[in-house]
């Protein structure tokens, strides 16, 4: 057995020469565009350190933090206070967004120009801006600015008290059901939007075929769009729904045939990026069933586990298009450099079973759990230095 390098990138035959590892997979440093590392405000669903930690463990040596925070990110002074804790606490390069809004509430537009130097984009992740003008004028300004603006695409009238995908399931048990015009409905807006302002518009978190065929045809139409998904869209749909908070997510699963569009549309190119959406929350929030459990569920210390062994594995898709995913076109569009020495080595030749009992992020929910799978992560270097071996 050897160390396989199926991607270049600098340095790794001789990164993989010294390695305490006679065998495994040596990738170039993944990149999560899409966390929730829950500080400040809310640090008992996570924190900087155990959420970094998690990323190392998984094999991502950069991520970009969700601006869900308590107090948001929407001015020099309250930004502040994330980096801080950024650069006494985070254990891996953790890069901030900006808000889009003034609290994330869709009214008044954050102070971009004066965050825009220190964050990696805006965005109100969690909330869909409900007012087309003001998206618009927030777009106009990050065009002015030249940055990204990375949008939770939601039609909240749509959506209004839903828990999961309309669906059998939702009908069988009687649970309110959020729509999947909710999703496209909001892409179809904002698309539109970047057409006529110019924006480098990056959509989170597809989940329905209409949104993947959104992206589609304004690629074709030269829009400065891309868009990510998350491995439970790609991997599960609302068939597989139990009545479990660990099933529950937003957008939420949705129908087979919105599954199989978006693998098509990472085979396609129409999807440019898999994200985890990583978003911990307490035990607690988590044990209420898929009525009154919070939205959201933890995934950077799965992701490459999964794919690999259910996308790359199964023929889906190859290593080479699995790693452009993960680690090279997050940083490409949000003009991220590859750092030398950034690395990750896996083992894909024995399985395993996904424990929630073995991460470092503070929380546990996935529906994954108990799932047996290959790519282990063996050890994870940031700039040449070893941060987490196994």
């Amino acid at each position: 057995m050897s160390i396989l390098i199926p991607v270049s990138f600098p340095k790794a035959e001789e990164i993989a020469k010294k390695l305490p590892y006679s065998a495994g997979i040596l990738l170039p440093g993944l990149c999560d565009p899409h966390v929730h590392f829950r500080e400040p405000g809310q640090s008992y669903k996570e924190t900087i350190e155990s959420g970094s930690k998690a990323a190392l463990h998984g094999g991502y040596t950069s991520v970009f933090t969700m601006p869900n925070l308590h107090p948001v990110p929407d001015s020099l002074e309250h930004l502040e206070e994330e980096t801080e804790l950024i650069k006494k606490e985070a254990k891996c390069p953790v890069y901030p967004y900006g808000s889009l809004t003034v609290g994330e509430k869709g009214k008044e537009l954050a102070d971009l120009d004066a965050l825009a130097p220190h964050v990696i984009a805006f965005s109100d992740d969690g909330k869909g801006v409900q007012d087309k003008e003001m998206m618009k004028k927030a777009m106009i300004e990050a065009k002015k600015l030249n940055k990204v603006v990375a949008l939770h695409c939601e039609v909240d009238a749509l959506t209004k008290n839903g828990v999961i995908h309309e669906s059998e399931f939702a009908l069988s048990h009687n649970l309110p059901a959020i729509p999947s015009s909710s999703e496209y409905e909001e892409v179809y807006r904002d698309i539109l939007l970047a057409k006529d302002t110019g924006v480098k518009l990056h959509i989170c978190h597809i989940s329905t075929k209409e949104s993947c065929e959104a992206v589609r045809q304004a690629k074709k139409e030269g829009i400065d769009v891309t868009c990510e998904t998350a491995p439970h869209y790609l991997l599960l749909d609302d068939t597989m729904l139990k009545d479990d908070g660990s099933f529950k997510m937003k957008p939420p699963l949705a129908d087979p045939s919105d599954r199989i569009a978006l693998l098509e549309g990472l085979k396609d190119g129409t999807i440019d990026m898999i994200a985890t959406d990583h978003a911990p929350h307490s035990k607690e929030e988590k044990s209420k069933g898929l009525l009154s459990s919070s939205f959201g569920i933890v995934g950077l210390e799965t992701a490459f586990p999964l794919l690999y062994t259910y996308l790359v594995k199964e023929g889906v898709i190859s290593i080479e298009k699995l790693i452009d995913l993960m680690s090279f076109a997050p940083r490409r569009r949000f003009s991220l450099p590859y750092q030398e020495g950034d690395c990750t080595l896996f083992d894909i030749s024995s399985s395993y079973k996904i424990d929630w009992e073995d991460f470092f992020s503070l929380g546990r929910s996935t529906p994954f759990n108990g799932r047996e799978v290959y790519g282990a992560c063996l050890l994870t270097m940031v700039q040449g230095e070893v941060k987490w071996k196994k």
